[in-house]
């Protein structure tokens, strides 16, 4: 059986055009070989309506990922916190499915738990109400309403704003909440759980109500290029060099 992909937190901008050369040699490569591909989250460092999907840079990673589903390869899109209004058109050009934020897939014969991990963090208590405010349908509605120099002008904005907060917080702020993870385990009653987001790649023995479960968290690709990949042997970590 062909392995399941599963990246997240490209962050593809035309700023770092060296992420985006992986991510396209990626998709023409290593991602043919698989039998589904599930991108959870932050495909894109920042998406401000459908219509991004038009300009070249956006076009081209667009086009990767609709020649990808094309060769008949699955590709699941998640959304992350800084592409939450992907949206349906995003969806038929690329030819992904839009993924909830919470889903079970199989992978190597195990159920296994996949999400973007932005809601694990509570932690951080400041992001929860931004999040809460952000996914707001009513709000995102509004936002998509706005004439489009406003929306780049909102989401530089919102990165500037992240960043920022970012540096006054602690790691352990900013990381997962154990609670959290075990109540995760518990709703969707797996032992595999596989999530972006924290950029602190890592796999995690977790015991929860005398189960052993496991938790893969996915690199960012700020500096280097990777996707783990699992089948019946296990879940390894695979990378391209950027």
């Amino acid at each position: 059986m062909q392995p399941a992909l599963f990246l997240s937190d490209l962050h593809l901008s035309p700023a770092r055009p060296a992420s985006a050369a992986a991510f396209h040699a990626w998709a023409r490569g290593p991602a043919r070989d698989a039998g589904a591909v599930r991108i959870l989250g932050d495909l894109f460092d920042s998406w401000i309506g459908d219509e991004q999907a038009s300009e070249p840079f956006a076009a081209d990673v667009v086009a990767s990922l609709r020649a990808l589903a094309g060769s008949g390869v699955p590709v699941g899109v998640m959304h992350g916190n800084r592409d939450f209004l992907l949206g349906e058109k995003f969806v038929r050009a690329a030819g992904v499915a839009l993924l909830p934020e919470r889903t079970v897939v199989d992978a190597g014969g195990v159920p296994t738990l996949i999400l973007h991990g932005d809601e694990l963090c509570t932690d951080d208590v400041d992001y929860q109400r931004y999040r809460a405010w952000i996914r707001d349908p009513a709000r995102q509605r509004r936002i998509l309403s706005l004439p489009w120099p406003v929306r780049r002008a909102f989401a530089a904005w919102l990165r500037r704003r992240s960043r920022n907060a970012s540096r006054r917080k602690s790691d352990e702020i900013m990381d997962v909440n154990a609670e959290q993870v075990a109540r995760a385990f518990r709703d969707a009653g797996v032992v595999r759980m596989v999530h972006g987001h924290t950029h602190r790649p890592a796999t995690h023995a977790v015991d929860v109500d005398g189960v052993r479960r496991e938790r893969h968290v996915l690199s960012d690709w700020r500096d280097r290029a990777t996707w783990l990949e699992i089948d019946e042997a296990g879940a390894r970590t695979r990378e391209l060099a950027l």
